[in-house]
């Protein structure tokens, strides 16, 4: 499976630390062995699921949207302060 990243989440990763990446890293895999680990979102963010999880005792969030059943787009990472406002606001710009 191919696995692409947004230009937001591109920005936000160059952040982490590798630890965290490494961390990152992990999750997606899940996603992978699993895509029906997490439940979609409802209204504008109808057909993202989000996945949960903790970095360093902080909980970020991870929006990702399959495309067709070879593709995995990352779209946006963050923590949960504001995450599902901006989330909105980026899916609402890019549909």
């Amino acid at each position: 499976m191919r696995v692409v990243q947004s230009r937001s989440f591109r920005k936000r990763i160059k952040k982490f630390r590798k630890q965290e990446k490494q961390e990152l890293d992990n999750q997606v895999r899940q996603i992978i062995e699993n895509p029906e680990i997490d439940q979609e979102k409802r209204g504008v963010l109808k057909g993202v699921p989000v996945h949960k999880f903790k970095i360093n005792a902080v909980q970020c969030l991870l929006a990702y949207r399959f495309r067709g059943e070879d593709l995995l787009q990352l779209v946006m990472i963050g923590p949960h302060e504001n995450y599902y406002r901006d989330l909105e606001k980026y899916m609402k710009e890019r549909r």
